[in-house]
């Protein structure tokens, strides 16, 4: 059972990986559009490389549930249930307002012409940048929990 446990802990992490470091990008990415084109090019970059986090934020959920049906102790950690409760607030924001501006975004530059970006597509910009900084402190306060277990 201990080896099982592990295969499913080592899934664990590697979904992790895939699935954080992917997001944690993806601002980075969306900066670096200077121009309409660019802005185009790069919201349909992250439309593609979305996978990678939606498909690591299923087998989190999915391998974090195994874990704790496992190892059934865990579901009476504080630590394990603040984990399960912040990775499905953090969902709201990551499947429901995200996406939402991207699509905000890409409607404001399918209407517009000439290469300055317009200030509506800054606007959501900003705006997306506030959201990605919550989930990013939601990862990062995940991440703790997992570690240390402090509760």
């Amino acid at each position: 059972m201990l080896f099982l446990y592990t295969i499913v802990l080592f899934i664990h992490v590697l979904a992790a990986v895939m699935g954080l470091g992917a997001a944690f990008g993806f601002p980075i990415l969306a900066r670096t559009a200077k121009t309409a084109a660019q802005a185009r090019f790069t919201l349909q970059l992250l439309k593609n490389l979305e996978i990678l986090p939606k498909a690591g934020s299923i087998t989190l959920l999915l391998t974090g549930l195994i874990m704790g049906i496992m190892e059934p102790d865990l579901f009476t950690e504080v630590w394990f249930i603040a984990s399960i409760a912040i990775y499905l607030i953090t969902q709201i924001f990551v499947i429901g307002m995200l996406p939402r501006n991207m699509k905000a975004q890409a409607a404001i530059l399918e209407n517009h012409t000439g290469e300055e970006l317009p200030p509506q597509y800054k606007a959501v910009s900003k705006q997306s940048a506030k959201i990605e900084g919550v989930t990013h402190l939601f990862a990062f306060l995940l991440i703790f929990l997992m570690v240390f277990q402090p509760f």
